[in-house]
């Protein structure tokens, strides 16, 4: 059980550490031999999508493929999913750095905006994955976002004949809104997204400059403000509340899941609120691990920023281990 020392127990010290600052660096160090062994590929998609990945293909890979998608406007080199990719690589993993569309440096590959009810190529990514680079064995962890995307491919995934040993989620979005409305009352969390939001569709307009957003995106100062005019002119919907509901995985969302799956998250994370497990579907192929503290994909367990969510992550991804 995740019990970290009690200076490291602070939710925010934990959600900065877990992307920001020095574990950066030495997170990058330590995911020497993985970075080494990354190529990078892009897998088309049906409709003409393309999305980018960086696949490190074990020596040995007895224990399996591991595919990692990262949170929103994170990466393939965000230090959270970089070091739990570099611990499973060094432990027997292939590993597959999965980026969502408008993310990494994939801006250039496709005309139209990320957006995250966009499923169904990531659907379509990790069942080409699969085909790419057979394994024994294939388990799919995400991260925040990533988590929910994870558990929304698990719902789809037995009828796409993708077959996943285990999918496991950390610290996944599970009601958007509530998300939205938690970075909405933190000043920190707000302008840490919001600019990175911003940087992104600045880069998305360099390559696409038809969308012509630029004066607009000069001006707009808030999330709010943010998803008020993107949403009703960059996806299929008409309000930012039918589009937060859209990619919800709360209600009975899940309940059809029959592929085992894991969620781990904090009960102090500061931008998932952990009562929205309460509503939840609890379908018998899903199990919940909730932490008192880990803060948001943060679970640093020593004074080494080791975090315990890549050992967490390697036994969960180990055949009949719960």
């Amino acid at each position: 059980m995740y019990d970290p020392p009690r200076l490291l127990r602070n939710a925010h010290l934990q959600s900065i550490l877990a992307s920001t600052g020095p574990r950066k660096l030495l997170v990058r160090r330590r995911a020497r031999a993985l970075l080494a062994a990354s190529r990078e590929e892009i897998l088309d998609c049906q409709d003409g999508i393309r999305l980018h990945g960086e696949y490190s293909a074990h020596p040995e890979a007895a224990r399996g493929l591991a595919i990692l998608i990262h949170g929103w406007h994170g990466s393939s080199d965000s230090a959270y999913l970089l070091s739990a990719a570099s611990h499973l690589y060094r432990h027997g993993f292939s590993i597959h750095r999965l980026h969502l569309r408008d993310h990494g440096p994939s801006h250039h590959l496709n005309r139209e905006l990320f957006n995250s009810t966009r499923i169904a190529e990531v659907v379509d990514a990790v069942e080409r994955i699969v085909r790419l680079h057979p394994h024994r064995e294939v388990f799919l962890g995400g991260f925040s976002l990533g988590g929910n995307f994870a558990l929304r491919v698990a719902l789809q995934a037995p009828a796409r004949g993708i077959a996943l040993a285990r999918v496991v989620a950390v610290c996944p979005v599970l009601d958007p809104a509530h998300t939205m409305r938690a970075l909405d009352r933190s000043p920190i969390y707000h302008r840490y997204f919001s600019r990175k939001w911003r940087r992104a569709l600045g880069e998305k307009l360099r390559h696409f400059p038809e969308h012509g957003y630029g004066e607009e995106l000069r001006e707009l100062r808030t999330l709010q403000q943010m998803n008020e005019f993107f949403v009703p002119r960059h996806t299929d919907f008409a309000d930012t509340r039918s589009y937060l509901e859209a990619y919800a995985i709360t209600g009975g969302r899940l309940a059809p899941l029959c592929i085992p799956c894991h969620i781990l998250t904090s009960r102090d994370d500061p931008v998932i609120p952990a009562a929205d497990l309460a509503h939840l579907a609890r379908p018998a192929a899903l199990s919940i691990e909730l932490t008192e503290h880990g803060g948001h994909c943060g679970f640093i367990m020593d004074w080494r920023l080791h975090s315990w969510v890549d050992q967490r992550l390697e036994q969960l991804f180990s055949s009949g281990d719960n």
